[in-house]
Protein backbone atom coordinates (compact mmCIF):
# COMPACT_ATOMS: atom_id res chain seq x y z
CA UNK A 1 0.00 0.00 0.00
CA UNK A 2 2.95 2.32 0.70
CA UNK A 3 4.37 1.87 -2.90
CA UNK A 4 0.95 2.92 -4.29
CA UNK A 5 1.25 6.74 -2.09
CA UNK A 6 4.59 7.24 -3.48
CA UNK A 7 4.12 7.27 -7.00
CA UNK A 8 2.39 9.93 -7.09
CA UNK A 9 5.08 11.99 -5.18
CA UNK A 10 8.14 10.76 -6.79
CA UNK A 11 6.56 11.66 -10.52
CA UNK A 12 5.63 14.86 -8.97
CA UNK A 13 8.91 15.18 -7.54
CA UNK A 14 10.67 14.04 -11.82
CA UNK A 15 8.17 16.59 -13.42
CA UNK A 16 9.26 19.54 -10.97
CA UNK A 17 12.85 18.99 -11.69
CA UNK A 18 11.90 18.61 -15.46
CA UNK A 19 11.69 22.44 -15.72
CA UNK A 20 12.32 23.64 -19.70
CA UNK A 21 14.44 27.55 -17.90
CA UNK A 22 16.92 27.72 -15.97
CA UNK A 23 17.14 31.20 -13.97
CA UNK A 24 20.33 33.10 -12.35
CA UNK A 25 20.09 36.05 -10.50
CA UNK A 26 22.79 38.80 -9.23
CA UNK A 27 22.71 41.68 -7.44
CA UNK A 28 24.21 44.34 -5.03
CA UNK A 29 24.31 43.41 -1.82
CA UNK A 30 24.30 47.11 -0.61
CA UNK A 31 21.29 47.78 -1.66
CA UNK A 32 18.06 47.92 0.30
CA UNK A 33 15.38 46.82 -2.31
CA UNK A 34 11.98 47.12 -0.15
CA UNK A 35 11.69 51.55 -0.63
CA UNK A 36 11.43 50.22 -4.70
CA UNK A 37 7.39 50.80 -5.63
CA UNK A 38 7.60 52.04 -9.20
CA UNK A 39 8.90 51.40 -12.70
CA UNK A 40 9.18 52.01 -16.03
CA UNK A 41 10.99 50.41 -19.31
CA UNK A 42 14.56 51.72 -20.44
CA UNK A 43 13.36 52.89 -23.75
CA UNK A 44 17.33 53.53 -24.90
CA UNK A 45 18.13 50.02 -24.30
CA UNK A 46 15.11 48.18 -25.13
CA UNK A 47 15.27 49.93 -28.78
CA UNK A 48 19.04 48.11 -29.05
CA UNK A 49 17.87 45.08 -28.04
CA UNK A 50 17.75 42.77 -31.95
CA UNK A 51 14.67 40.84 -31.91
CA UNK A 52 11.35 40.91 -33.48
CA UNK A 53 8.67 43.92 -32.56
CA UNK A 54 6.53 40.79 -31.42
CA UNK A 55 8.70 39.12 -29.61
CA UNK A 56 10.06 42.52 -28.16
CA UNK A 57 6.25 43.22 -26.95
CA UNK A 58 5.39 39.46 -26.18
CA UNK A 59 8.79 40.18 -23.17
CA UNK A 60 7.78 43.59 -22.14
CA UNK A 61 4.03 42.81 -21.35
CA UNK A 62 5.05 39.45 -19.46
CA UNK A 63 7.22 41.84 -17.39
CA UNK A 64 4.47 44.34 -16.65
CA UNK A 65 2.10 41.56 -15.83
CA UNK A 66 5.20 40.37 -13.33
CA UNK A 67 5.75 43.58 -11.72
CA UNK A 68 2.24 44.59 -10.91
CA UNK A 69 1.67 40.97 -9.31
CA UNK A 70 4.91 41.93 -7.53
CA UNK A 71 2.78 45.35 -6.60
CA UNK A 72 4.86 47.82 -8.07
CA UNK A 73 3.54 50.51 -10.46
CA UNK A 74 4.53 51.91 -13.80
CA UNK A 75 5.09 55.24 -14.01
CA UNK A 76 6.64 58.31 -15.24
CA UNK A 77 9.04 58.89 -12.57
CA UNK A 78 9.95 55.93 -11.41
CA UNK A 79 12.37 54.31 -8.52
CA UNK A 80 13.58 51.54 -11.38
CA UNK A 81 14.65 50.98 -14.78
CA UNK A 82 13.69 47.97 -16.42
CA UNK A 83 15.97 47.03 -19.02
CA UNK A 84 16.25 43.67 -20.85
CA UNK A 85 18.88 42.23 -23.34
CA UNK A 86 18.76 38.84 -25.33
CA UNK A 87 20.94 36.39 -27.17
CA UNK A 88 20.51 32.94 -29.09
CA UNK A 89 22.48 30.36 -30.44
CA UNK A 90 22.02 27.34 -32.03
CA UNK A 91 22.23 23.66 -29.98
CA UNK A 92 22.64 20.90 -32.42
CA UNK A 93 22.40 17.32 -30.79
CA UNK A 94 23.59 14.17 -32.06
CA UNK A 95 22.48 10.66 -31.43
CA UNK A 96 23.87 7.55 -32.24
CA UNK A 97 22.71 3.87 -31.53
CA UNK A 98 24.63 1.04 -32.63
CA UNK A 99 24.38 -2.52 -31.82
CA UNK A 100 27.04 -5.23 -32.23
CA UNK A 101 29.37 -6.76 -29.99
CA UNK A 102 29.52 -5.96 -26.37
CA UNK A 103 30.01 -6.89 -22.68
CA UNK A 104 27.54 -9.68 -22.29
CA UNK A 105 27.81 -11.44 -25.72
CA UNK A 106 31.11 -12.17 -26.27
CA UNK A 107 32.13 -13.60 -29.75
CA UNK A 108 29.13 -15.44 -29.72
CA UNK A 109 26.44 -14.63 -32.34
CA UNK A 110 24.66 -11.26 -31.60
CA UNK A 111 21.37 -10.53 -33.74
CA UNK A 112 21.68 -7.16 -33.76
CA UNK A 113 25.31 -7.83 -35.64
CA UNK A 114 23.66 -7.26 -38.86
CA UNK A 115 22.37 -3.70 -37.79
CA UNK A 116 24.52 -0.82 -38.67
CA UNK A 117 22.97 1.51 -35.96
CA UNK A 118 21.14 4.75 -36.74
CA UNK A 119 22.24 8.82 -36.28
CA UNK A 120 19.76 10.72 -35.86
CA UNK A 121 20.95 14.83 -35.43
CA UNK A 122 18.45 17.73 -34.02
CA UNK A 123 18.95 21.28 -33.67
CA UNK A 124 17.01 23.67 -31.28
CA UNK A 125 17.60 27.35 -30.73
CA UNK A 126 19.03 28.30 -26.99
CA UNK A 127 17.57 31.62 -25.74
CA UNK A 128 19.06 33.62 -22.83
CA UNK A 129 16.68 36.47 -21.34
CA UNK A 130 18.45 39.22 -19.10
CA UNK A 131 16.46 41.59 -17.19
CA UNK A 132 18.72 44.45 -15.67
CA UNK A 133 17.06 46.44 -12.87
CA UNK A 134 18.54 49.77 -12.96
CA UNK A 135 18.25 52.42 -9.84
CA UNK A 136 16.57 55.17 -11.61
CA UNK A 137 17.70 57.94 -9.82
CA UNK A 138 21.80 56.66 -9.44
CA UNK A 139 21.71 55.28 -12.51
CA UNK A 140 23.69 52.33 -11.39
CA UNK A 141 21.95 48.59 -12.25
CA UNK A 142 21.33 46.70 -8.88
CA UNK A 143 19.56 43.37 -10.05
CA UNK A 144 19.97 41.01 -13.07
CA UNK A 145 18.19 38.03 -13.45
CA UNK A 146 18.64 35.68 -16.55
CA UNK A 147 16.38 33.22 -17.86
CA UNK A 148 17.63 30.21 -20.24
CA UNK A 149 15.36 28.13 -22.27
CA UNK A 150 15.11 26.50 -25.44
CA UNK A 151 12.48 28.85 -27.42
CA UNK A 152 9.98 27.86 -29.87
CA UNK A 153 9.25 29.03 -33.10
CA UNK A 154 5.38 27.79 -32.67
CA UNK A 155 3.03 31.09 -32.34
CA UNK A 156 0.72 29.84 -30.36
CA UNK A 157 3.55 28.59 -27.46
CA UNK A 158 5.23 31.83 -27.76
CA UNK A 159 3.39 34.04 -25.34
CA UNK A 160 3.18 31.05 -22.43
CA UNK A 161 7.12 30.29 -22.91
CA UNK A 162 7.67 34.14 -23.04
CA UNK A 163 5.75 34.33 -20.05
CA UNK A 164 7.17 30.90 -18.03
CA UNK A 165 10.76 32.73 -18.62
CA UNK A 166 10.27 35.89 -16.86
CA UNK A 167 8.10 34.72 -14.51
CA UNK A 168 10.85 32.51 -13.36
CA UNK A 169 13.66 35.00 -13.53
CA UNK A 170 11.08 37.68 -11.81
CA UNK A 171 10.53 35.15 -8.84
CA UNK A 172 13.98 35.77 -7.60
CA UNK A 173 13.45 39.66 -7.33
CA UNK A 174 13.66 40.76 -4.38
CA UNK A 175 16.88 38.79 -4.11
CA UNK A 176 16.39 37.11 -0.50
CA UNK A 177 19.72 38.28 1.35
CA UNK A 178 21.20 35.54 3.45
CA UNK A 179 22.77 36.09 6.89
CA UNK A 180 26.23 34.02 6.81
Amino acid sequence: MKTFKLVPVFLLLILASCSSVSVYSDYDKNVDFAPYKTYAFFKPGIDKVEISDLDKRRILHAIDTEMQAKGFTKSENPDLLVNIFTKSREQVSVNQFSAGWGYGWGWGWNPYMMYGGQTTVSTSTEGTLFIDLIDAKRKEMIWQGEGVATLTKNVDKKDAKVAEIVNKVLAQYPPVKKNN
